[in-house]
């Protein structure tokens, strides 16, 4: 199989709960190509449709209409075990009364493989998950972190064509949450298998996706790579979920070189990258990203002018809040140096100068 071939695709698929006037649509039209070989995270709030796909993708459910393809074959009508498709959801799911290597064989010998392939196998996934010496202990007598590794090597060890994970770091701390971050884009890349990750954390998804799609409602409000998700976000609600944003009103005054001009509501114009299913007229709304501005002394070389509001410091860096004079809170992110300090004090007049190339406009 060709490297960029579509290894997954949802077309026109939409899936309804429920009949008549008590009818819901947790998935709307929804159609996506995810290639063989990459890290797809389905990014979003609770109820917005993310787990619904995955369950269609994993055959736990089906479309109301649509279609799921796998390299090109409808699967939609195939039960779960005639898919070559595995799940690692929240909850586990191990069998506290075998041991490590016990739980990760148990597939393979639902599907019947000889016992000396098992053995093979499972010592290919120990080896792979770095727990060789946990072989013989028991899942009720290891760490949740180490649970989350057996339930990835029992998932992996079938070499499915597409591996499913449905949020399955939520129930770990913070710090391990961030080691398995790491630790799962290692096992991606080592096994080549198509991952698709489900979760409503943004942090998780930048850190770890190839691309992301982000959904809403029950549709997919764009896809792209993070740092398009995170730069170039072409919907208001993107731009609010991923990270902290600033969102700054005006009217389109001309287009130049592919750039909208943009007259701000507190006076001055800026230059806006323009997404391209956006038509940049009239009324339009700006996000620029905090850490893409910086705080100017009055009189200096501005965009934007106001009066310094408040400081926060957040040991790595420092937020400091603008009142603009057209209103707005602009949020500003600096990071810290060794005995730094901008020099401004609260009740200030100031400016904003806006890195080039940082401003965008977006569709409410």
């Amino acid at each position: 199989m060709a490297a960029g071939q579509t290894a997954i695709e949802a077309k026109g698929v939409t899936k309804q709960f429920g009949a008549g006037q008590d009818a819901v649509k947790a998935l709307d039209n929804v159609s996506v190509s995810i290639r063989q070989n990459e890290f797809f995270t389905l990014l979003g709030p609770s109820g917005c449709g993310k787990t619904t796909l995955l369950r269609l993708i994993a055959g736990f459910d089906f479309p109301t209409e649509g279609e799921i393809l796998l390299y090109g074959e409808n699967i939609a009508p195939l039960p779960p075990y005639k898919r070559p498709v595995n799940t690692v959801f929240q909850s586990y799911a191990l069998f506290p009364h075998m041991t490590v290597a016990q739980n990760i064989g148990f597939g393979l010998e639902m599907l019947g493989k000889p016992r000396a392939e098992i053995d093979e196998r499972v010592s290919q996934m120990l080896r792979l998950v770095r727990m060789e010496e946990l072989a013989n202990r028991r899942t009720s007598q290891i760490s949740g972190g180490q649970q989350q590794r057996v339930a990835l090597a029992r998932a992996l060890a079938p070499a499915p064509k597409v591996l499913l994970l449905d949020e399955p770091l939520s129930a770990l701390d913070y710090k391990l949450r961030k080691d398995m971050q790491i630790e799962l884009k290692r096992l991606q890349h080592e096994t080549g298998i198509t991952f698709i990750f489900v979760t409503h954390d943004q942090e998780e998804a930048l850190t770890m996706s190839d691309r992301i799609a982000v959904m809403s409602k029950g549709k997919i409000l764009q896809i792209g790579s993070p740092r398009d998700i995170y730069d170039r976000p072409s919907v208001r609600f993107v731009a609010n979920f991923i990270g902290e944003t600033n969102f700054i009103e005006g009217e389109v005054a001309e287009v130049v070189g592919g750039k909208a001009m943009v007259k701000l509501n507190g006076g001055g114009v800026v230059a806006a990258g323009v997404p391209e299913t956006l038509k940049p007229e009239g009324k339009v709304t700006v996000v620029v990203r905090p850490e893409h501005a910086d705080l100017v002394a009055h009189g200096g070389k501005a965009d934007l002018w106001g009066r310094l509001e408040n400081v926060v410091y957040f040991g790595t860096d420092t937020h400091y809040y603008v009142k603009l004079d057209g209103g707005e809170t602009f949020i500003i992110r600096q990071q810290n140096s060794h005995g730094g300090g901008t020099g401004h004090a609260v009740g200030d007049a100031v400016g904003v100068a806006l890195e080039p190339n940082s401003a965008q406009l977006v569709r409410d």
